[in-house]
């Protein structure tokens, strides 16, 4: 899949400053409502709040990936941001998150939904795009990080 079909560069902040978990699902709410005809930033928060409830996204090494689906989404969103100081996001290995893949999703395309996530997942379990990430210094460099297309080693 080619990130950038569903993320933007205005859906990419760097060096956030919020400083709680609640703030942070409330910021990715208010950026992808727009993105999305007939959603509001509400309905997109309770989706992940929800997502949330049923255990936390932070996936371990300073990474999460809060994400929901939504009834009236016409196709999927994401939302990438770094932290400029790490917060507590209940992950499973106890670590602060300061690296954050957001992805919002049609309620009815479930399976879409999983392997998104599981691309997602694979392109963060790359200490070196991690690295970069954390290293971007402005919105531009972060998504460029992020969306490049990987060349194959031969």
């Amino acid at each position: 899949m080619d990130l950038r079909e569903i993320l933007s560069l205005d859906c990419t902040r760097s060096a956030v400053q919020e400083t709680s978990k609640k703030k942070i699902l409330e910021v990715i709410s208010q950026l992808v409502a727009p993105k999305l005809a007939g959603v509001s930033s509400d309905d997109v928060f309770d989706s992940l709040l929800q997502r949330e409830r049923l255990g936390s996204t932070g996936i371990g090494l300073g990474i999460a990936i809060p994400h929901g689906r939504l009834s009236h989404a016409s196709r999927p969103v994401a939302v990438l941001m770094t932290l400029a100081t790490p917060i507590d996001f209940d992950a499973i290995d106890n670590q602060p998150v300061d690296i954050i893949f957001a992805l919002l999703v049609p309620e009815n395309e479930p399976e879409a939904h999983l392997k998104t996530l599981s691309e997602v997942a694979q392109r963060l379990d790359n200490r070196d795009v991690c690295r970069k990430l954390r290293a971007a210094t402005n919105d531009e460099e972060l998504y460029t990080v992020f969306t490049e297309v990987e060349t194959p080693c031969n």
